[in-house]
């Protein structure tokens, strides 16, 4: 059974895992990022030499990037987060660990294992939404990760959703994270409570009385116990995830939506009130048929797992 090492580089980690052709992973080890750009390509090769004296029998390395990966999967055109600017990371981790490498976006790769072994298994079409601090993504067409032109594709959480909307990190506005994502839950908390603190008393308890500093956790623990300000804080992030997904559906027809990141460990409080949008806003839907939404299956082990099988392909 061919073996490869799988690394999920993040801002603050770098994990790495040994994945066999199940999608299992047989050890683990994570580092913190290094502040220095060069430093975390040292550190991703380190990890890389550790997992491989445990198995020698590995045959390659994925790399999950958060950024912009060329189509060639070598180089990391950008990822702000590393300060990465073209950075040959491909190359690097060859020559400092002589197996074959392939980066790939790191919401990607997660697409990628939720596609091969978990949620959309069995499914030849899907897109995986991300809802975490943004929106991330991917796309898999026809069995295949789509990837575009430029190798790029799948940023939808910079899907313009209002005109002249509220300022993105990216430099636009309007885009979709803004009013979809755990940041904008966080905002319509805040909000709400500050509006009206006697509807917004349990979230302000969690809190102690402060609407300012308001968290997802608040929220979600408040929706949870029936507090229906909250309730209505999940029913405005899930009209605006169910608008972009009937948008992402009039583009590419998926058998399902996955649901991963962060904020989709609330489950069904998110998950229902998304696939009722969802059937809403799509395009003559009760004409057509409509795909599946559902919950990520693969947790934190997506992005080793699928930058691990990547590196198969």
């Amino acid at each position: 059974m061919a073996l490869t090492i799988g690394v999920d580089v993040g801002g603050t980690k770098i994990a790495a895992g040994v994945v066999d052709e199940n999608g299992e992973i047989l050890a683990r080890t994570r580092v913190p990022t290094p502040a220095d750009p060069q430093w975390a390509v040292d550190a991703i090769a380190q990890a890389v030499r550790e997992l491989r004296e445990q198995y020698p029998a590995v045959v390659g390395v994925g790399v999950g990037a958060p950024g912009f990966v060329d189509r060639e999967r070598s180089t990391v055109i950008f990822a702000p987060n590393i300060a990465w600017e073209n950075e040959p990371l491909k190359t690097r981790i060859e020559e400092l660990t002589g197996l074959v490498t392939v980066v790939e976006n790191d919401a990607n790769c997660a697409a990628w294992a939720e596609f091969r072994f978990g949620a959309a298994a069995g499914h030849s079409d899907m897109v995986l939404i991300t809802v975490g601090t943004g929106i991330g993504g991917g796309i898999v067409l026809d069995g295949r990760l789509h990837r575009g032109r430029f190798g790029v594709a799948g940023e939808i959480g910079h899907l313009n959703m209002v005109p002249d909307g509220l300022l993105c990190g990216c430099g636009g506005k309007g885009c979709w994270e803004q009013y979809g994502s755990g940041r904008a839950l966080r905002r319509y908390g805040r909000e709400k409570a500050a509006a009206d603190p006697i509807a917004g008393k349990r979230m302000l308890e969690l809190n102690d009385g402060a609407a300012e500093t308001i968290r997802g956790i608040h929220i979600t623990e408040a929706a949870q116990d029936g507090d229906p300000l909250a309730l209505e804080c999940y029913d405005e992030l899930a009209d605006w995830l169910g608008r972009g997904l009937a948008d992402l559906a009039a583009l590419f027809d998926p058998g399902v939506f996955v649901l991963g990141g962060g904020v989709s460990d609330s489950g069904r409080l998110l998950l229902d009130p998304v696939a009722k949008a969802y059937e809403q806003y799509l395009t003559g839907g009760v004409h057509r048929p409509r795909a599946e939404v559902v919950l990520a299956s693969m947790g934190s082990a997506a992005g080793i797992v699928g930058a691990g099988d990547l590196a198969r392909i």
